[in-house]
């Protein structure tokens, strides 16, 4: 990770479990709801059955056709694409993306494993598989299943084009349950939410998520959002619990990768065998979280300044406290991740830090690309 943090600016806190690990994890959830849109075309129900008159028998009313078969349609176009990967810890989902055998899933699936068992939705025999490379920044990773014939590739759509409303379903394997479909709205488009490291999860920051309201339970990890057009919009990674419930899954709260992200790592790691170029902004420091004396996070400390970075260039020194950038606390390396996943290489921070001797003082920081790995 080329000791550098990323993130983007958090507006609340809630706990968060890796959908495909089945594991509570402590969460930051921030963003704003997307703008409303009209729903895709061809996804409202058609007229409901008239009411029978009262004591007389009931008969089946109209079924809403076009709707049933939009759904049907897409089942039957998109869940041959949706794949079973087992490892030696668990199983996840993942999507055939192209004739050649490369798979997309998230990182935490894969974990620390470089072979896997993929099994397609139709059953039959498992097939091998290698990793290609993780991207553990962005819980994304690739693998090559050695036999590819018969794979269907899915269709990957443009999720800037998704509006808060859209009829979504998801496709995955949870539970173990193969092959299995659930399907609710787009919820709130541009949340940025941050997974801390752990077993089984490497730690990433997603920014952009798509929030949704489909089901999604351990073992969908690495499958598909899809919409009614047959596209594949994302990928759920994650879902929300509740604390006061006893880390209990809070309903219709899950976030999902946007395609549009997927498909550039997709392509990087496939074309050069890793990120080349991971779009995120880095300040050039290694940094820790420092706990105050109520055990509480008090601010990212500078652990060390990488040479000629825009850092040193401003002068950031190890020993320095970073408060704020651009205004917004950070008194975690979470949160400081957070804050950064907003920002582009290229642009300038303002930095506030205290400094060993008490002072405290505000820096322009120059930010770089935050390296791949």
């Amino acid at each position: 990770m080329g000791g550098s943090t990323t993130g983007a600016a958090l507006l609340a806190a809630a706990v968060m479990t890796l959908a495909g690990c089945g594991q509570g994890l402590q969460m930051q959830t921030p963003g704003t709801a997307g703008s409303p849109g009209a729903p895709t075309p061809g996804a409202s129900a058609s007229t409901s059955a008239e009411a029978s008159p009262r004591g007389s028998p009931t008969t089946p009313g109209p079924v809403p056709d076009a709707l049933e078969a939009a759904y049907e349609r897409t089942i039957a176009r998109v869940l041959p694409s949706i794949v079973q990967i087992t490892t030696g810890d668990g199983l996840g989902s993942g999507i055939v993306y192209d004739t050649a055998g490369h798979v997309i899933t998230n990182a935490h699936v894969v974990g620390s494993a470089r072979t896997f068992k993929v099994t397609l939705a139709n059953g039959g025999t498992p097939r091998t598989a290698r990793l290609v490379d993780s991207f553990e920044l962005g819980d994304l990773a690739v693998i090559k299943v050695d036999d590819p014939a018969g794979l269907k590739p899915a269709v990957f759509g443009d999720s800037s084009k998704l509006r808060v409303g859209e009829i979504v379903m998801a496709m995955g394997n949870p539970l173990g349950l193969s092959g299995s479909v659930t399907e609710g709205i787009i919820s709130a488009l541009g949340r940025t939410v941050s997974e801390p490291g752990g077993e089984g999860s490497p730690g990433a920051t997603i920014s952009g998520a798509i929030q949704t309201s489909a089901p999604i339970n351990p073992g969908n990890s690495g499958g598909a959002l899809v919409n009614l057009r047959g596209e594949v919009v994302g990928v759920p990674t994650l879902t929300a619990v509740n604390p006061e419930l006893g880390n209990a899954q809070a309903p219709g709260i899950g976030f999902a990768i946007p395609a549009n992200t997927v498909k550039d790592v997709a392509t990087q790691i496939i074309k050069d065998g890793r990120v080349t170029n991971t779009r995120r902004a880095a300040l050039g420091v290694v940094v820790r979280t420092v706990i105050d004396m109520n055990g509480q996070p008090a601010g990212v400390s500078v652990v060390r300044v990488q040479r000629n970075s825009g850092a040193e260039r401003a002068g950031l020194k190890s020993g320095d406290l970073i408060v704020s950038v651009d205004g917004m606390p950070t008194p975690s390396t979470q949160e400081l991740a957070a804050v950064l996943a907003q920002l582009r290489p290229g642009q300038d921070a303002k930095v506030e830090v205290l400094r060993p001797d008490g002072s405290t003082t505000t820096v322009v920081v120059p930010l770089e690309e935050l390296s791949g790995g």
